[in-house]
């Protein structure tokens, strides 16, 4: 608090005339009062303007002064302050002069005594002036400290107002530099919130799914009726699991308003409230089309690597293969006539070509160009029928060893890109271990495991039941510095000319579109192993229909006047195809592309079942020529045959359970069965 200077606590005193000043001033003392004594008008009205508390005038010292300084004065008084003043006047017998009251009025807070007064009178007026002018300092401390707050007030109000217009000019500039970025890389943002259903997303989000304009309708029924068929079971799965995951991470085909079909990547985060429950979850979205074009030409790629790390023993493989078929066709031809000796060379050569079918099989199903087409299965199964290339992936000097759980639960995943990661895998195995001393060694394992929340929480996947696929090595082990970037696409430690750098992110994104994860631990010196975890499917594994279930049907022949059109553009399949058919005593239509079979579908004669080659010169393959079929005859069975099935776009895929196909070569009594399974209904 603000204490009042020394000459605000004096009282002034002018008394020109006589002794009323001195005994004034002596009285006071006495009393404890500070006073002073003024000379004269002009003295006296310099020390009000220096401070005082109160005044003791005579009346006579004010009555033919000029007191327009001392008007001035008591005019410029702040609102505070009202001056105490004691005049002494000299005893009127009558009214006093209009003047005098006049100045008496003007000076305003006055205490008036009439001569002679005693001490205790002037001691009286004098305490009670000061007490006044105290009061009036309060207020004036009060009106300074309020004025005080107010400065203080204001000033904040202002340091207030600039930060906030530096924070809202730092977040606009933050905002527009975001949007600028987002928007050169192709990305919209998007957020949702939870709680109230607002949302909202930048003007890219809509142009990416062919809107011209922004909509206002965006909801997650509106992005599903987006997702091409094959994908929307997918998304639906991730949308379920985001709340428990805290991500959203998924990649996935959308159908745009224009019907263009485009790749796009949308990545989430969840925010939680206290309680922990989902109030809002924010991302952003890209078109990746183009670059999953080109990833896919880049794994493309590297398959055609690993076969081409493969060539060497699959041609040794051939060769002994050939030498049975061959060697043994050319003692037939040279004695026909040895019976015995004809059957048992006939069984051998039979058996070297279907060994030899079947290692074609493998190397067709890991090198063609497909979409992803997950199926709900044992991998176990796959990893024993592929063992035989794995062998050959790892090379004579390697142990390969299977420790297979034979409780393993199933799981739903891609069976190429499947063994196309578990190939990568080996071939990187057996590279870490090339020169390495001593014994060497191979491991590929399958496990049930239970994940938990700890688990899997950098993961972006839901805790619970998972099954592991491991492949381990005793190679040199990868260092720490390294460890962190092997799924970086073309990252390699190995040598120019000796990998692309693209087999781990291969197997990176293969996890991640069967909704699991890869991990890698690895020790120098001591090896290294690769684990592949995929969530447990709750769905049935899909039954296996190889030619194991087709051995426990028995042959077949024709019905009465049972009629194939068959469809081959090879003469000499052609004429095989004709005589195991005829020798099965089906009555048999021939046509050499799909324009001939066409013909003959829109005519009149008996047509039960067409047999038709995939792969045909003409402008239609087998699989339109099947759907054209059927829109011309209804209901007409359908069995299909290939080699080899290439690069079909997404409106020509065969094998979906929709149509049957006889892989090339068969015999005539896997012909049989596959013909009993379609007639009879069981292979539709």
């Amino acid at each position: 608090m603000t204490i009042a200077a020394p000459d605000e606590e004096r009282v002034l005193i002018l008394a020109p005339r006589g002794r009323d000043a001195a005994v004034a001033e002596q009285v006071l003392a006495r009393a404890g009062t500070q006073a002073a004594i003024c000379p004269d008008l002009s003295g006296w009205l310099d020390a009000l303007r220096a401070g005082a508390a109160a005044t003791l005038v005579t009346e006579e010292a004010l009555g033919d002064s000029d007191l327009a300084d001392l008007f001035a004065w008591l005019d410029a008084q702040p609102a505070w302050s009202d001056f105490p003043f004691i005049v002494l006047a000299t005893r009127q017998l009558g009214h006093r002069s209009q003047r005098a009251s006049q100045l008496l009025a003007r000076l305003g807070n006055v205490v008036l005594l009439e001569r002679p007064i005693n001490a205790e009178t002037l001691v009286s007026a004098a305490a009670a002036a000061l007490r006044a002018r105290r009061r009036q300092y309060q207020a004036r401390e009060r009106l300074l400290e309020r004025e005080r707050d107010r400065e203080q007030l204001r000033l904040a109000n202002e340091e207030l107002e600039r930060r906030v217009t530096e924070r809202t000019r730092e977040v606009e500039t933050a905002h527009e530099t975001l949007a600028f970025a987002l928007d050169a890389a192709g990305m919209g943002s998007w957020d949702l919130d939870y709680v109230t259903g607002a949302s909202r997303r930048s003007p890219r989000f809509d142009t990416v799914f062919g809107y011209d304009t922004p909509q206002s309708f965006w909801n997650r029924e509106t992005f599903l009726a987006h997702i091409v068929d094959e994908d929307r079971a997918g998304v639906e799965r991730a949308f379920a699991t985001v709340g428990q995951t805290g991500r959203l991470d998924l990649e996935c085909r959308i159908r745009r308003v224009d019907g263009a079909v485009r790749w796009v990547a949308l990545r989430g985060q969840v925010k939680y409230d206290a309680a922990g429950a989902a109030i809002r979850i924010a991302g952003i979205l890209m078109d990746r089309t183009d670059q999953h074009v080109t990833e896919e030409a880049l794994r493309q790629a590297q398959k055609m690597e690993a076969i081409g790390q493969l060539t060497g023993g699959v041609a040794h493989d051939f060769n002994n293969l050939l030498t049975v078929i061959v060697g043994g066709l050319d003692m037939v031809l040279r004695r026909p006539d040895q019976v015995d000796r004809v059957k048992r060379l006939a069984e051998a050569a039979m058996g070297a070509a279907r060994r030899g079918e079947q290692l074609t099989q493998q190397l067709l199903a890991f090198s063609r160009r497909q979409m992803l087409r997950p199926q709900t299965l044992n991998p176990n199964r796959l990893l024993l029928d592929f063992k035989p290339l794995a062998e050959r992936a790892a090379g004579g000097a390697v142990e390969l060893a299977f420790d297979l759980d034979p409780a393993l639960d199933p799981i739903r995943i891609d069976p190429a890109q499947f063994e196309a990661a578990v190939l990568n895998l080996i071939v990187n195995a057996r590279d870490a271990m090339e020169g390495r001393p001593g014994h060497t060694r191979i491991a590929v394992a399958s496990r049930n495991v239970h994940l938990g929340t700890g688990a899997v929480a950098e993961k972006g996947v839901a805790p619970g039941p998972y099954v592991l696929v491991s492949v381990t090595d005793t190679g040199a082990g990868i260092p720490p510095d390294k460890l962190q970037r092997v799924f970086e696409p073309f990252f390699t430690t190995k040598e120019v000319g000796k990998g692309t750098g693209l087999g781990l992110s291969q197997v990176y994104g293969f996890t991640r579109s069967a909704n699991g994860f890869v991990d890698i631990a690895s020790e120098v010196g001591s090896g290294t192993t690769v684990n592949l975890y995929f969530p447990r499917s709750t769905d049935p594994a899909d039954e296996e229909t190889g030619a194991g279930a087709l051995r426990t049907i028995p042959l077949r022949r024709a019905g009465e006047g049972e009629t194939v059109l068959l469809v081959e553009d090879d003469e000499q399949v052609l004429g095989m195809a004709v005589e195991s058919l005829e020798e099965l005593r089906y009555r048999v239509i021939i046509a050499r592309n799909a324009a001939e079979a066409l013909e003959h579908l829109r005519g009149v004669e008996r047509i039960d079942i067409l047999f038709s080659d995939v792969v045909m010169p003409g402008g239609m393959n087998g699989s339109q020529l099947a759907a054209e079929a059927q829109r011309v005859r209804p209901g007409i069975k359908v069995l299909l045959t290939s080699g080899y099935v290439a690069n079909l776009d997404e409106g020509q895929v065969i094998g979906h359970g929709e149509l049957p196909v006889l892989n090339k070569p068969y015999r005539r009594d896997e012909l049989a069965r596959s013909l009993r399974l379609v007639l009879g209904g069981e292979g539709r």
